[in-house]
């Protein structure tokens, strides 16, 4: 587990009144976890290589991201899209664990809303 960045100020408020509204706990710390492995897996068995899932969270945890919160997830999404290289333009949403390392996010996993085309698989 290491530390790889932080939410906006904007962020980290949003996300905390989301999170209220909907009776979850807040979020203390600004600090962003990431363990990665779910993440691998999951996007490795898609087709994407290290680089590609690189790119994923480097445009998902963007500052322009929007965050949403609900009883069930807390993600945000990179309201621009990006091309992906496989004939996609893709909008990144990076997925967020909030109880397991509480009372900081951990980075779940990140998902390339929009990719109809998947990478080959490896």
């Amino acid at each position: 587990m290491i530390a790889i960045g932080s939410f906006t100020e904007a962020q980290f408020s949003g996300l905390n009144i989301q999170r209220s509204a909907v009776g979850l706990h807040l979020l203390k710390d600004n600090e962003v976890l990431f363990i990665g492995r779910h993440l691998f897996q999951s996007r490795t068995r898609d087709g994407y290589c290290i680089d590609d899932i690189v790119a994923q969270i480097v445009s998902a945890m963007d500052p322009s991201s929007i965050p949403q919160t609900d009883e069930i997830v807390t993600f945000i999404q990179n309201p621009n899209g990006r091309p992906d290289g496989y004939g996609n333009t893709v909008n990144d949403r990076a997925v967020f664990e909030m109880t397991n390392r509480k009372p900081r996010a951990e980075l779940f996993s990140v998902m390339p809303k929009g990719d109809y085309k998947k990478p080959p698989k490896r």
